[in-house]
């Protein structure tokens, strides 16, 4: 019955064990997916505004992301991103978002700063609108 106990658990322990490399939530993943879900969150928002049209690409969006929690640099928890991007009017603009990474490779971003103007923002015409870059969710692979 020894024999057993002990392989049951060097079987557990190696399943246990398998799952602890290193993480798969790095900032050039975090990076990679806020540049994309920012700009093609911006691409939408010059059309809620009533503003004329850029593709995505064109916001040239570049962040730099790093985890909070001192002495690590990966891993699901809360990281901070800041991004420089080129606006409508081809202005070069800075912007930072707090994020919650979770170990699916989900995130919530918020604006750390009021630059993004709020949760609201005023199309031309006048009507506010909800500003989609003030909060946003993405997704990326952890695989």
């Amino acid at each position: 019955m020894g024999i057993c106990l002990h392989a049951g658990i060097a079987a557990v322990t190696g399943v246990v064990l398998s799952g602890c490399g290193p993480s798969p939530i790095t900032s050039v993943r975090i990076e990679a997916a806020i540049e994309a879900t920012f700009a093609n969150l911006a691409h939408v928002q010059l059309s809620l505004l009533g503003l004329p049209p850029m593709a995505a690409s064109d916001f040239a969006v570049t962040a730099s992301c790093r985890r909070l929690l001192a002495g690590n640099t990966a891993g699901a928890g809360e990281w901070q991103c800041r991004l420089i991007w080129r606006g409508p009017d081809g202005q070069t603009l800075h912007d930072a978002y707090d994020l919650v990474v979770t170990s699916d490779g989900c995130y919530t971003a918020t604006a750390a700063e009021d630059t993004l103007g709020g949760p609201t923002v005023k199309a031309r015409d006048g009507r506010d609108v909800r500003n989609l870059l003030y909060t946003f969710e993405g997704c990326f692979d952890t695989a």
